[in-house]
């Protein structure tokens, strides 16, 4: 059924999965015991319905289908595990390094997209000690 979908919808797709996932794990700090899949699942729907461009492209025949939902499934897992196993940047690494120094504390963080949230809250607490 994904086959048939064409290149725009299928990208869309990918990108609602991972900005949905992105933004639920912010929300949770990045804390893995807070992860619920059923929670994640609602919010990327929440997202879908009405922020999407895909969602109101397919039919509610498709939408309706189990193996659509199967394959939707499939969707999900492998854009996860893509998001959690891309590797931080050299220049992601060294920031950390840096905001470590400044903060007096190390940060864990295991994917591009965690450091990435790492280095935007703790830029976010520095620009805050500094103002007070």
């Amino acid at each position: 059924m994904f086959k048939e979908f064409s290149p725009g919808i299928k990208i869309s797709i990918t990108r609602s999965i991972t900005t949905s996932f992105e933004k639920y794990m912010n929300d949770i700090g990045w804390n893995e015991e807070k992860f619920n899949i059923e929670k994640f699942v609602q919010e990327w729907k929440h997202y879908i319905t009405g922020s999407s461009s895909w969602y109101d492209k397919i039919s509610d025949e498709v939408k309706n289908d189990p193996t659509f939902h199967e394959q939707l499934a499939e969707k999900i897992n492998e854009t996860i595990d893509k998001i959690l196993s891309e590797a931080p940047t050299k220049e992601q690494m060294a920031e950390i390094e840096d905001l470590q120094k400044e903060w007096g504390e190390e940060f864990d963080y295991s994917c591009k997209t965690e450091a990435k949230y790492v280095i935007e809250k703790y830029k976010e607490l520095l620009k805050k000690k500094q103002n007070n």
